[in-house]
């Protein structure tokens, strides 16, 4: 049987993998301000339709990404029943883990925590693996992204990117108001999202 083909490889895109839930809103924000800033586009499980080939869909997302970024903050306990840990990022990484071993010229990755070395606790096989401690503020988010994109240009300064940042924050109403949108973790609203950010930084003096 012949094999499908490889995907394309997009090589400003960057598979963005984070909680979504209204507790993380402001550094998901972060998240897009930064990687845009560094001249990525963000791409995310969003748009990824809910059947049973999802998985499939998330894994073909990740290899069209040059890069990615993985999050794994919250694998806390959920607080609904029936009580359970929430895998989905862990899960992911481990896909673009697999993905970058077997293909390093065609994919990176960069693991994000809010609490310095708890990454390697949790999962003792990434033993020697640097991940980036946010510290669980925006700024955080954005030094390390510029800690983990150092050798991209454009090299952009977090104080730039907080002042996009903060202007994407005031765009949020009129963002979710015209795409008829309750929450910012909606497909529609993250593609916005992107593109407000970018344009906000090319205005930028």
């Amino acid at each position: 049987m012949a094999r499908a083909p490889r995907p394309r490889v997009k090589p400003d895109a960057c598979f963005l993998n984070i909680p979504y839930d209204d507790r993380f809103e402001n550094l998901y924000l972060a998240y897009i301000v930064g990687l845009t800033a560094h001249g990525l586009v963000p791409m995310a499980t969003l748009g990824v339709p809910r059947d049973a080939r999802r998985l499939e869909r998330i894994f073909n997302l990740i290899q069209q990404c040059r890069y990615s970024v993985h999050d794994i903050s919250r694998i806390q306990l959920d607080p609904g029943p029936p009580r359970a840990p929430r895998f989905n990022m862990p899960f992911e990484l481990g896909l673009a883990v697999a993905w970058a071993s077997l293909n390093p010229q065609r994919h990176s990755w960069v693991g994000c925590d809010e609490i310095l070395h708890r990454p390697v606790r949790s999962i003792s096989d990434l033993a020697g693996t640097d991940f980036h401690s946010h510290r669980g503020t925006v700024e955080g988010v954005l030094s390390s992204l510029c800690n983990a994109f150092v050798g991209r240009t454009p090299r952009p300064t977090v104080p730039r990117m907080k002042t996009v940042y903060r202007r994407l924050r005031r765009a949020i109403p009129d963002l979710k108001l015209n795409a008829g949108a309750k929450s910012l973790f909606e497909a529609r609203v993250f593609n916005d999202l992107v593109v407000a950010a970018r344009a906000l930084w090319e205005q930028l003096p």
